[in-house]
């Protein structure tokens, strides 16, 4: 499985973020699997009914399973420990109902359609607990869920160091990432990438940039805008002022 995680980093970024669907601002492998199953179910019911146009429904499926599977694997290139695990269950039973599909639409234009409604109502099932294990992954596991949302956001001015501790390294104070832009100014973001939790006072700046050190995410220090994925989602921004001599920051009222 290593291997497998290792070839699929190694993807150009500018294909990794597509996939990641940063030009979404949403993940887009959660999007995509709407397509295939929501058409496997038409051709379910379209087969209990006894209509031919389940074989229509059942190859818009199949061709849509193919570019979530692939969002999917890249997905599944982050995960270590239990989420991987899953995640490749998840990724069998998953290949499994796409060849099954793929040899009832054969099965279906040689003229044997009940042996072919008997495979993709096999793979149906599969699809069902397939689905469950992917909400397994995002809502037990938070796969791909946004690591920042249920944090604490100060709405009123709140101090949390002084001052003049804050140069161009990156400091956490209070689960906040404070650092001097090149421009001097003093910007604060949530110091939990959103993308699987990573501590971005340990990763590196490049320029206003900073990059997790757990996965590469590239967030604007200042405005906490994704610049590159895995994350999908942005960073919290707070607003920052220095008031006797204390940096004070509160939650950015535009956001």
């Amino acid at each position: 499985m290593d291997t497998v995680q290792e070839t699929v980093q190694k993807l150009p970024r500018p294909a990794r973020d597509a996939l990641d669907g940063v030009w979404l601002g949403a993940p887009l492998h959660p999007a995509l699997t709407d397509v295939p199953l929501g058409s496997w179910t038409a051709a379910a019911v379209l087969d209990l009914a006894g209509s031919d146009a389940a074989d229509v429904v059942l190859l818009i499926g199949v061709l849509a399973a193919l570019p979530t599977a692939l969002t999917g694997l890249n997905d599944w290139s982050h995960l270590k420990g239990e989420p991987r695990r899953l995640g490749v269950i998840h990724a069998l039973v998953n290949s499994a109902g796409l060849c099954l599909n793929v040899g009832s639409l054969l099965l279906r234009r040689s003229g044997r359609r009940g042996l072919g409604r008997l495979l993709s109502a096999v793979a149906y099932a599969g699809t069902l607990y397939s689905a469950h294990l992917g909400g397994q992954l995002s809502f037990r596991l938070g796969v791909r869920v946004d690591r920042t949302a249920f944090e604490n956001e100060p709405d009123e001015w709140t101090p949390i160091a002084d001052a003049d501790e804050i140069g161009t390294d990156l400091r956490r104070f209070d689960g906040v990432l404070v650092a001097r832009s090149e421009s001097r100014e003093i910007c604060a973001i949530a110091a939990t990438c959103s993308h699987l939790g990573g501590p971005l006072e340990e990763g590196e700046r490049e320029g206003d940039a900073v990059v997790c050190p757990w996965h590469g995410s590239r967030f604007d220090l200042c405005t906490g805008a994704v610049e590159g994925g895995p994350a999908v989602f942005p960073q919290p921004r707070f607003e920052t002022r220095v008031r006797d001599g204390k940096l004070e920051i509160r939650a950015a009222r535009d956001a």
